[in-house]
């Protein structure tokens, strides 16, 4: 999901800001006995409304009297005091991302009804820095998004994987210390209580995005008492046994789902990307290409790895189909390693961001859910994969590092019921490459009657106030609003 999504891409794109805090402001009177001291954010390129403030919570909450971890927060308050609500809690993708720049960035999105009513409150959670930041010193090939999403060998072999698997899982039984132990959707469920009593509210309303959908789910499933109005925008399948390896799987068909519409892009007239002259023929002119730089890589300084290669090619078509904006990246690659010419200026975040986000989602992966340790079962899983979905070549059944992962996780999933208030609202595209509609539609049947699914005929990850369309968005705001929302499952056209 950024998760196992487009997080690296994200991450790249916000790492011009960082975020902290420097000398407090002056407080309110209600903020006088608030654990959250709020001050400015350090930075640039924020809301000069926006503040920031540490939370201490505990390390492990079953001891919540030992050791303490900090929590990174942040605010805009309600623009207009006599309407506000409450609070609209932005929880981020990934695992690995974070919302902290949130309220001066997607939250001024938001129509003036919703910044009226809420305090919009961003948010790093835990591993995530400037929180206390979690890290396992893997290695820098091991950074690679072809390591971390694991794309198999061009004969579909998974030893190699297995192979990755078991050094990234060492680094961080080695490196990642207690707190990689305690990285977990249920541990950062418990944290958003923390953050809400630190607010002082009795109840929270929350957007939660792609990985977010399911941190919303879980939070809304172990706290129903303190829930206000829920939006879960591009949920996955929050499968009680699976978790995450159940959202890689999707990407099968995630990417069957979005690949039509990438080529009809590809192959309109007048396209300056254009890779063929019909739709029917990007496919196998995509596929042949991949088969032949599987066979012959072509040097990329620079990258990581350092060759353009089949899975590489394949990991950028991937990247790309997340945002139709983004379909001229896989385009320009492709043209280029036909033409044999200069690839494109490689573009990765720093490899101490990517050791950030590679502990946090390995950890959050890993002790979510228990994953087979059988080599044999990722071999066969990829082989049936790649029959059946060439595009994917059997990367969305192999093995991640939780394959080795040295710790069991502490609980099973958390099962989403239809126990609870019915205050949630989910919201999904139609073409979603990360979180496709038949794994939305299985948190839809979790929730039963607390929730409406508000289903958009658009294309790409995120569907509020990002890639849905105008009645979607127009759905969304006015629940966020007024608490109105549709009586029964719609279709915005």
């Amino acid at each position: 999901m950024k998760e196992i999504t487009k997080s690296a891409a994200l991450i790249a794109a916000a790492s011009g800001i960082v975020f902290g805090v420097v000398a407090p402001l002056s407080a309110s009177a209600a903020d006088a006995t608030s654990p959250l001291k709020w001050g400015r954010c350090a930075g640039s390129g924020l809301d000069p409304r926006q503040q920031c403030a540490t939370l201490q919570v505990p390390l492990d909450h079953d001891h919540p009297d030992g050791q303490k971890i900090d929590l990174a927060v942040s605010r805009i308050p309600a623009e207009k005091p006599s309407a506000r609500r409450g609070a609209l809690l932005l929880i981020p993708g990934g695992p690995g991302g974070d919302s902290l720049g949130d309220p001066s960035g997607k939250g001024q999105k938001l129509p003036r009804t919703v910044r009226d009513s809420y305090d919009l409150i961003g948010f790093a959670p835990r591993g995530n820095a400037p929180s206390t930041p979690a890290s396992c010193g893997v290695e820098h090939r091991d950074l690679a998004l072809t390591a971390l999403r694991p794309w198999p060998a061009a004969d579909g072999s998974v030893a190699g994987n297995m192979a990755t698997a078991r050094r990234i899982a060492n680094a961080c039984a080695r490196n990642g210390g207690e707190l990689t132990r305690h990285i977990s959707t249920v541990d950062n469920a418990r944290d958003i209580d923390r953050i809400r009593t630190a607010l002082g509210e009795r109840k929270l309303s929350a957007w939660g995005v792609s990985y977010g959908t399911y941190v919303g789910a879980v939070y809304a499933q172990l706290f129903p008492q303190h829930t206000d109005r829920i939006v879960l925008d591009s949920s996955g399948n929050p499968d009680p046994v699976r978790a995450e390896r159940a959202w890689l799987q999707a990407f099968e068909v995630g990417v069957e789902d979005n690949f039509p519409e990438f080529a009809k892009w590809a192959s309109a007239p007048g396209n300056p990307h254009r890779l063929a002259d019909t739709a029917a023929e990007v496919r196998p002119h995509f596929l042949r290409l991949a088969a032949r730089l599987d066979r012959e890589p072509i040097p990329w300084p620079g990258a990581n790895p350092a060759e353009l290669n089949g899975n590489v090619l394949r990991q950028t078509l991937l990247n790309s189909l997340y945002d139709p904006d983004d379909y001229p990246a896989a385009a320009e690659l492709v043209l280029a390693a036909q033409k044999g010419g200069e690839l494109p200026a490689p573009q990765s975040p720093p490899d101490s961001v990517m050791q950030n986000y590679t502990a946090v989602g390995a950890a959050t992966i890993c002790n979510d859910a228990a994953w087979p340790r059988s080599t044999a079962a990722y071999q066969k899983g990829v082989q049936e994969s790649r029959a059946t979905y060439p595009l994917t070549a059997g990367m969305p059944r192999n093995a991640m590092v939780c394959a080795a992962w040295p710790w069991q996780p502490k609980q099973a999933p958390v099962r989403i019921t239809e126990r609870g208030p019915s205050n949630v609202l989910l919201v999904q595209d139609e073409r979603d490459v990360a979180t496709p509609l038949s794994s939305a539609l299985k948190m839809r049947e979790a929730f039963g009657r607390r929730a409406v699914m508000v289903t958009v005929n658009s294309t790409g990850h995120e569907a509020y106030l990002a890639n849905g369309n105008a009645c979607g968005d127009a759905t969304v705001s006015r629940f966020l609003a007024t608490g109105e929302r549709p009586r029964q499952d719609v279709h915005c056209r």
